[in-house]
């Protein structure tokens, strides 16, 4: 028998057309090839020229293989799914209830991490942009509401229906957000249910002539490079974790396919981040010395300096910045400024390329690696390099030493 005939066969239905669905694979490969080599049915192509649509429950009917993992898009499918003779882990919350082990975002936690990035910027006005009836959709707002409630700020929401004419052209179905957006007071910041209805009102707002991030700061979900890095101003989003959550369900799926048993109740993975790119890049203070503070400390981010010198330049004192920032951001100044320089350290820190440490620092202005690795391990709670092994995988496909439309 050959060593290819020996291996489990396992079924990858996931989204090939969204970039956190490769980072999601990715996770899935590396518990693979930690623990033992499956061999993989993924979804082909989806172009009308290839002849090929992608996998879903149902195509698996029928398919010599020992177990699946899926994201499910309704209960029709989590019917099929469960129907298999198989065991299949769902990576999604499509549905509220699948009937299948899962391991899923935790879209709650997203919408508080969401309204935290937005209130340190200083936004007093929030506003969410979401899906109507959907439930990943409710779960973001509920936990970007709770935030918001918290911090005493006033949250518009506008649920947009679900498109049903199909001929519609790209106008007509973004007409409602259009009108929507105009009935808003700028400066405001606006959470977006994903990526893709952020750029939406990245658009629209520019259509409108509402500037992106000063008026308007629009902040997406999920990480998709594709929605955020081709768009201009580049989108700012909450990162799903998708790396972590592939390889957790490769992991209960490995026991389920050992005949063990796994939790019933659904795995949720918290997100990992925010990425920050230039739609939240401001400061929505009216405060002329916290605004002109700020504007500094973004300005000259890649030079080694302190809070005399953002005092200098000011011709503040200390103790009147202290209390305005302190009651305006919630921060300190000088914590404020660290912030911005961990923040900027991330940046590099999730590029394909891996870069030294000692470069990242001089780049975020810290006087040495060593120090950066302190700053970094205070505020994000783990070191640059542990970061990079989690975050660093989205576009290099390194998995860490230890231990991203309609599919969500």
């Amino acid at each position: 028998m050959s060593t290819l005939s020996r291996l489990r066969q396992v079924a990858l239905v996931l989204p090939v057309n969204v970039s956190w669905g490769a980072v999601l694979a990715q996770g899935v490969a590396d518990y693979s090839r930690e623990q033992e080599a499956w061999d993989f049915t993924t979804s082909p192509p989806t172009m009308a020229e290839a002849d090929e649509v992608a996998l879903n429950p149902y195509s698996l009917k029928g398919w010599i293989g020992q177990g699946a993992i899926a994201v499910i898009n309704d209960a029709a499918e989590a019917r099929a799914a469960r129907g298999l003779g198989f065991p299949v882990v769902c990576v999604n919350g499509n549905v509220r209830n699948p009937g299948l082990p899962r391991v899923m975002p935790d879209y709650y936690a997203g919408g508080v991490m969401a309204a935290e990035h937005l209130l340190d910027r200083g936004s007093r006005r929030l506003a969410y942009f979401g899906l109507k009836g959907t439930w990943y959709s409710a779960e973001r707002k509920r936990g970007f509401i709770y935030r918001a409630k918290q911090a005493k700020v006033f949250c518009n929401v506008f649920d947009m229906p679900p498109n049903t004419d199909l001929r519609a052209t790209w106008h007509q179905r973004r007409h409602a957000a259009a009108a929507w957006l105009k009935t808003l007071q700028p400066p405001i910041a606006i959470l977006a249910v994903h990526d893709y209805r952020a750029r939406v009102l990245i658009d629209e707002c520019q259509r409108l002539g509402l500037n992106v991030p000063h008026d308007v700061a629009v902040l997406g979900m999920d990480n998709d490079l594709t929605a955020c890095e081709f768009c201009q101003p580049t989108l700012s989003s909450v990162s799903r974790a998708a790396w972590k959550i592939g390889y957790e369900a490769a992991r209960m799926l490995h026991l389920l396919m050992d005949g063990r048993s796994v939790p019933t109740l659904d795995l949720r993975i918290p997100p990992d981040g925010i990425v920050a790119r230039r739609s939240t890049d401001t400061i929505n203070v009216e405060d002329p010395y916290v605004r002109a503070a700020v504007h500094f400390m973004r300005d000259h981010l890649h030079e080694t300096f302190g809070l005399e010198r953002v005092l200098e330049h000011l011709e503040v004192s200390r103790r009147l910045l202290h209390e305005r920032f302190q009651r305006l951001l919630g921060h300190p100044p000088y914590e404020y400024l660290c912030g911005l320089r961990v923040e900027r350290a991330k940046q590099f820190l999730s590029q394909p390329k891996r870069v030294k440490m000692r470069k990242i620092a001089a780049e975020c202005g810290f006087s040495s690696a060593a120090r950066m690795r302190l700053v970094f391990q205070r505020i994000a709670g783990m070191t640059p390099l542990e970061y990079y092994r989690l975050h660093g995988i989205v576009t290099a496909s390194k998995s860490p030493k230890n231990k991203g439309g309609k599919d969500r």
